[in-house]
């Protein structure tokens, strides 16, 4: 089994959403002991927000780039790999300014590569990355799942569908803010969800 870890909190292994990832990885650890673990911490090694000549290195073909395209499409081709040879995605995702991290969307803008995560056909795209199953870990300082101001649960859940994972579990601790005497028995009940789905 192959798990990828991508941690978009700003405050790396400190952040909430950082240490409800930290305990699913040490569950599935117990579970799986011979799985196999890579962590894309994006604090400490950021992705670069995408560029015009980036994206067009991204989408030419590799015995077909330059050798500048060559150098630009390289970190793009590693994080695509990862991806497509991924059993088991886990986003670790804080809400910032009622959105994803930048550094999360900058991922993104990395691994959406026409051809190789997801097709264009005639009857509209099709996903290309198959038999993965992805964790959605969230952090929150307030209340926001079931509004219409959770614009990342339908966002991740459109974009993770678009390449083709359409297997996605949400755990979302809330209100870290709004109750922050509560916010060590908020992580708690949502290491418990973990838990749940994990033995599910």
């Amino acid at each position: 089994m192959n798990i990828l870890h991508i941690s978009s909190s700003i405050f790396g292994d400190n952040g909430k959403s950082s240490e409800l990832a930290q305990h699913f990885l040490e569950q599935m650890s117990a579970r799986h002991p011979d799985a196999s673990v890579t962590v894309r911490d994006l604090a400490k090694d950021p992705v670069p927000h995408l560029d015009a000549e980036t994206f067009q290195a991204n989408i030419t073909a590799a015995d077909e780039r330059s050798e500048a395209q060559q150098e630009r499409a390289q970190l793009g081709d590693t994080l695509v790999e990862e991806l497509m040879n991924t059993d088991v995605l886990v986003l670790s995702v804080p809400m910032y300014n009622f959105g994803i991290p930048s550094t999360l969307k900058a991922w993104i803008d990395q691994v959406a590569r026409a051809g190789t995560t997801f097709n264009y056909t005639e009857n509209g795209p099709v996903g290309l990355v198959k038999n993965t199953k992805a964790y959605v870990l969230g952090a929150r300082g307030g209340a926001y799942a079931g509004t219409s101001n959770d614009t990342q649960t339908p966002y991740l859940k459109m974009f993770l569908g678009f390449l083709g994972i359409t297997d996605v579990e949400f755990v979302l601790a809330e209100k870290l803010n709004m109750n922050a005497e509560q916010a060590p028995a908020i992580i708690d009940q949502a290491k418990q969800e973990i838990n749940q789905l994990l033995e599910s």
